[in-house]
């Protein structure tokens, strides 16, 4: 449950008159809180006349003591002596300046008010404090005083909450920062795209301020200033006037937890107020872990607790098709979890096969990514992700996951004998990945790295939530990790098994593999072959050679396309095919680009016409901009091929593999279409071949409008 107070504490004094034990008592004043009261005005408790009155000194004998600053750190004595700290004094409190002349504290009193008349406790200080209050030398020394009389009344208002530095003109304490926002209003999107990028806002704090509040007005969404006024309402019915209030967490947080990032109890507790009136504005957001952490970020940058409320609805209802800041269920969020698996196969190779070979759960390790950034990385960090995050969307979010997780491996590849979870220890390195990187250098990685279009990438995320759909999968309880314990093959061992099933792609490896084809059951045919396998896509070939060693390669398209005429053998495929080798060594080779492959159950000519293809669209925006090397088309590569003769994987520079038509012998080329060596030697002899196929009937996701 959610605990929170209805107001910023310190926006009430009470009464209008000056009276200092509304401070003092702990107990009766729920908004005196350190980390939000300003320290109480100093002021002398003792006026020249009073001292005169009391003792019939002169001030020519006795200075005019001033008693050492008061402030809200009070100790209130109880009873029986024992200092008693009061909850608005969580440090040290300050020592008392009056002693009786005997060193015994003062007990006349357990608070001390600015109404006279006031007595001044008879006798003499002690030694300590007349050295503390007249000088070193006990000389006499003048100390102003200020003296508040009864008429002297504040009028302070509960409702005003300005926050710091409102008062000031920052353009002209720092000339700079206004040349930087005016030429922040003038740029155009591109600009400012450029600018995130290099941290051009960051500093000073009120520059960034101004910036985000810029471009969250840019972004495309039905979300109006009108929800400055729909917060003030929903949180005046939630939470009433000056009271405590129990709610609990969320219909979209998972565990309650809220990334503190430096925010002190009352920013805590504003960002607790603003989620519950998300939870009440927008309650078909039913699952969004990033969403308190980028309450508790924008706060830092917000006027008030309606402005922040005001950003998040701007980014939970966005309009723009070119970007997605958020998701909002467990159906979108496990498909962008997906669709970073993939991504993740094909730019940080080797991390998959190490999760999969020690038995670990990659479902849970891939689960956290989003979380990697937007909980897990420092402020400073995560800060300048925010920078670039608000301008160009989810895409961001992968680039910085990637160079992350591309670190992780350098770190984890010299102890990975050592690590027993490789969930939390992802999580230790991201938290200190200053030991590691810089954050300019992270986001240097981060842009790097040569992402597909946010076109290629939506339809990917399309395909990994239709099959989820098709799994059934809309929650995170309805997910079963694959069950390998019942595996039988006798190529492969389990272990292989599963190493192969977390590099082919994410929404295939939802589904359990289910042997087509066995030599040792079905003959060494390719005619055989042919029967067994066509119809199904994508699926997984596996051979043991006679020296024990084992290849194989994944396969995207449907063997019931392959053709031949007089010109020789149509070459068919996708980007999503690749090879590897598991004995000797486990290694995969694939291109690092991405075409995503139709999931269809039945054979259709006009497949591969539908099958959008990324290899003919990707490039990165230098491509675009600068004229780079000519854009790849899927009739560069050759993937697949063959008739009743003959079987090729491969076909560029060399095949990768080569069936002959009894499926007794074959060999292995260098090839270009994989980028991959001889899987085994040269040319071999077959103990075993199996091809297995994935249970599933799913259709050709609809393809974007250009």
């Amino acid at each position: 449950m959610l605990q929170v107070t209805s107001n910023i504490a310190c926006a009430h004094f009470g009464s209008t008159n000056l009276n200092v034990r509304n401070v003092e008592d702990g107990n009766k004043s729920q908004y005196a809180d350190r980390t939000n009261c300003g320290r109480l005005r100093s002021r002398s408790l003792y006026s020249f006349e009073e001292i005169k009155h009391s003792t019939g000194e002169t001030d020519k004998n006795r200075s005019h003591i001033r008693p050492r600053s008061r402030s809200f750190y009070v100790c209130d004595t109880d009873d029986v002596g024992t200092g008693h700290f009061s909850r608005c004094n969580s440090m040290r409190p300050r020592a008392r300046s009056l002693h009786n002349e005997d060193g015994k504290k003062n007990t006349a009193g357990t608070s001390i008010t600015a109404k006279p008349p006031i007595k001044r406790p008879k006798g003499n200080s002690s030694k300590r404090a007349s050295k503390e209050l007249t000088g070193n030398k006990g000389s006499l020394k003048g100390v102003p005083m200020m003296t508040i009389s009864e008429l002297d009344k504040w009028e302070i208002s509960s409702s005003s909450r300005m926050k710091y530095g409102q008062y000031v003109d920052w353009e002209k304490i720092d000339p700079e920062a206004a040349i930087r926002y005016r030429k922040i209003l003038s740029s155009d999107h591109y600009e400012l795209k450029a600018m995130g990028r290099t941290g051009f806002w960051s500093m000073p704090h009120t520059l960034r301020a101004k910036a985000y509040q810029h471009i969250i007005q840019s972004i495309e969404s039905t979300s109006t200033t009108a929800d400055v006024d729909i917060y003030h309402g929903l949180a005046g019915k939630l939470f009433g006037e000056f009271q405590i209030s129990t709610h609990p967490f969320p219909n979209f947080m998972e565990d309650g937890e809220i990334p503190r990032y430096c925010l002190n109890k009352t920013g805590l507790n504003s960002v607790k107020k603003i989620l519950i009136c998300i939870n009440h504005h927008f309650p078909d957001v039913s699952y969004c872990p990033i969403l308190s952490a980028l309450v508790s970020l924008l706060l830092h940058f917000s006027e008030d607790e309606a402005q922040c409320f005001h950003s998040i609805c701007s980014l939970v209802s966005y309009t723009d098709p070119k970007k997605r800041y958020i998701d909002q269920t467990f159906l979108t969020s496990r498909s962008s979890c997906m669709t970073f698996g993939d991504l993740a196969n094909k730019y940080c190779r080797g991390i998959r096969k190490l999760i999969a070979s020690s038995h670990q759960n990659l479902f849970e390790f891939y689960s956290d990514w989003i979380m990697w950034i937007f909980a897990d990385l420092p402020f400073t960090y995560a800060i300048r992700v925010l920078d670039v995050y608000l301008m160009e969307g989810y895409k961001v979010l992968y680039r910085v996951a990637l160079a992350l997780l591309s670190l992780y491996k350098v770190s984890v590849s010299s102890r990975v004998a050592h690590v027993d979870d490789f969930r939390h220890d992802m999580k230790n390195f991201v938290q200190n990945v200053g030991r590691h990187t810089t954050i300019d250098a992270l986001l240097q990685r981060a842009f790097s790295i040569q992402l597909p279009t946010r076109k290629e990438l939506t339809y990917l995320f399309n395909a990994n939530k239709d099959a989820l759909i098709h799994k059934d999968i809309h929650n995170k309880s309805s997910y079963q990790a694959m069950d390998f314990r019942a595996f039988s093959s006798s190529v492969v061992t389990e272990t292989e098994m599963r190493v192969v099933w977390a590099w082919i792609p994410e929404r295939f490896a939802l589904f359990s593999p289910v042997q087509l084809f066995s030599t040792n059951v079905d003959g060494r045919s390719l005619s055989s072959f042919y029967s067994k396998v066509e119809g199904h896509d994508p699926t997984v070939l596996l051979l043991k050679t006679a020296d024990e060693e084992i290849c194989g390669a994944f396969l995207s398209s449907d063997w019931a396309q392959k053709n031949c005429d007089e010109k020789g053998f149509k070459f068919f495929g996708t980007g999503e095919c690749f090879v590897f080798t598991l004995r000797p060594g486990m290694e995969r080779y694939q291109r690092t680009v991405l075409q995503i492959s139709g999931m269809s159950g039945k054979c259709d000519s006009s497949h591969q016409k539908e099958s959008l293809s990324i290899d003919s669209l990707i490039s990165t925006d230098m491509d675009r901009t600068t004229g780079g090397s000519p854009l790849c088309t899927v009739s560069t590569f050759k993937f697949m091929a063959g008739d009743d003769e003959t079987l090729f994987i491969g076909g560029d520079g060399g095949h990768a593999l080569h069936l002959q038509a009894d499926l007794t012998a074959g060999c292995s080329e260098r090839c270009d279409t994989f980028e991959s060596p001889t899987l085994c030697r040269g040319c071999f002899k077959i103990q075993s071949l199996e091809v297995w196929g994935i249970q599933h009937s799913l259709s050709v996701p609809p393809l974007l409008s250009q």
